[in-house]
């Protein structure tokens, strides 16, 4: 039986400050690698940890307790892909980090713009260029400011945090069943991710288990967000390069992805598909075996015009060892997702933590090799014709039809429920903690995109600053799901 994409953990005894470090060291020296790590206040001003770590055997959870007073010795020197979460638990709880090289915000601003503490590069000819937070075009709000010696930059730091709307407390402000619509917003782009993996956790917790065929259906509605996303993706790298057969087609291409969502569900991006018990649309017979049919017209063309991208000279001179992020870099670092493949790493948790549905349906791993943009192009392209041909086969399965939504009882006292989903641009984590009354207490969302933005600043380094734009779009993150 492959390992399960939720974890399910009552009555953990926290350990100490010191214990956790050093549990959490042990394990991460050990090959595990943490998901996510975050903090969470109590009510007797203590501070509580929680990690969850993935090994070849699953998932597993670490929980102490921590003290202003004492603080938490940082580990990123150690192990750097902890760097943003031991950024974020100072953040969010004030917890000292004593031993962190940058405990720079992660996207609330503590001090007014003219005072934040960007990094420094001496010299004579270095020279700053600041973009954003206002953009030429229509696009959410980030600061990028260039470290550059003439044309090539040497350092990007990346300021977000403009787009923080308190989600986390929000959810906890609502009705239980009022959450997922809130939570299908996080990032608007991954509707289905996020909201899969919140039905997880919360199912999960509540002890409901729905069947393999609504398993199928909300598979099939994130591999349709994952292709309309993937094209999205490429149709901005042509455009940005000027490969308008790419920039065209691949925009009308995503439009037939979307419009099949909206004729599924109602929404082109998945909005009130996915809910806790279940699905609230569901594929009948007739529908499923019409869709194959626009399938294969959408296979023809992506074949043709992804042959024309692919054999283009004057594309593959443009993003070959443009934006690399080497292997070692990028494991470092604690990538996830498309960026982590592109850069030859194993990691998508449909693969590790398949579920029902892709252990019922497998789907076959991707990745490339060169970590640069070209690579992170030409994986989405593999993608997309892979998710096509799973698509093609879930169709297949019969009794696709959405059965009644089953109810949400009320959760146990003191647990917590971590639900894991394998969004388009990675995995994608969310979290809920029960109080001793059973009423949730603490919500922890993660987008990918919190974990990738630092591989991007360093994907930049050594490259023109005109290799900005196609560095950006080839990782293509979220500012609102990082800053949430």
């Amino acid at each position: 039986m492959p390992p399960s994409p939720y974890l399910v953990a009552s009555s953990l005894s926290p350990l100490t400050h010191v214990g956790f470090n050093h549990a959490l060291r042990e394990r991460l020296e050990a090959g595990a690698r943490a998901l996510t790590y975050f903090g969470a206040p109590l009510a007797d001003g203590a501070i509580e940890l929680t990690a969850l770590l993935q090994d070849e055997q699953g998932l597993s959870v670490l929980r102490g307790h921590a003290t202003g007073d004492a603080g938490l010795p940082a580990l990123t020197v150690q192990f750097p892909q902890l760097h943003i979460f031991e950024r974020e638990i100072h953040e969010q709880t004030g917890l000292p980090m004593p031993g962190h090289p940058w405990l720079k915000p992660v996207r609330s601003p503590v001090a007014p713009m003219a005072a934040y503490p960007f990094f420094k590069m001496e010299g004579k000819e270095v020279h700053e260029v600041a973009v954003g937070p206002i953009h030429a075009g229509v696009i959410e709000p980030g600061h990028f400011r260039f470290m550059c010696l003439g044309e090539q930059v040497h350092h990007l730091e990346i300021q977000l945090g403009f787009q923080h709307r308190g989600i986390e407390a929000l959810v906890l402000q609502r009705p239980l069943a009022h959450a997922a619509a809130l939570v299908e917003t996080i990032a608007g782009d991954t509707s289905i991710g996020h909201t899969w993996a919140f039905c997880r956790a919360l199912e999960a917790m509540a002890g409901v288990t729905v069947t393999d065929e609504v398993e199928i259906v909300r598979a099939i509605a994130l591999e349709l967000e994952r292709v309309a996303m993937h094209l999205t993706g490429l149709s901005g790298i042509a455009t940005d390069i000027g490969f308008l057969q790419g920039g065209t087609t691949w925009g009308r291409l995503r439009t037939t992805l979307i419009n099949l969502s909206m004729q599924l569900c109602g929404s082109r991006f998945g909005r009130g598909w996915l809910r806790p018990g279940g699905v609230r649309f569901g594929i009948d017979a007739e529908t499923a075996r019409r869709i194959p049919d626009l399938l294969a017209q959408f296979q023809r063309d992506m074949r043709t015009v992804s042959a024309l991208f692919e054999t283009s000279l004057s594309v593959a001179g443009r993003l070959h060892e443009v934006g690399t992020v080497t292997a070692e870099t990028a494991r470092e670092l604690g990538l996830v997702g498309m960026v982590a493949r592109a850069s030859s790493l194993d990691l998508d948790q449909r693969v590790a933590l398949p579920g029902r549905a892709y252990t019922r349906l497998p789907m076959p791993h991707a990745k490339q090799l060169t970590g640069d943009v070209w690579a992170r192009a030409a994986l989405r392209i593999d993608e997309i014709g892979r998710s096509v041909v799973w698509l093609l086969q879930a169709l297949a399965v019969p009794g696709l039809d959405a059965p009644p939504l089953q109810p949400i009882g009320a959760l146990p006292p003191d647990t917590l429920a971590i639900g894991v989903c394998e969004g388009w641009r990675g995995e994608t984590i969310h979290a809920l903690q029960t109080d001793a009354n059973g009423k949730l207490r603490h919500f922890k969302a993660q987008d990918p995109s919190l974990r990738n933005w630092f591989g991007l600043a360093v994907a930049l380094r050594g490259n023109d600053i005109s290799d900005f734009p196609i560095c950006n779009k080839s990782f293509d993150l979220s500012y609102c799901g990082n800053d949430l």
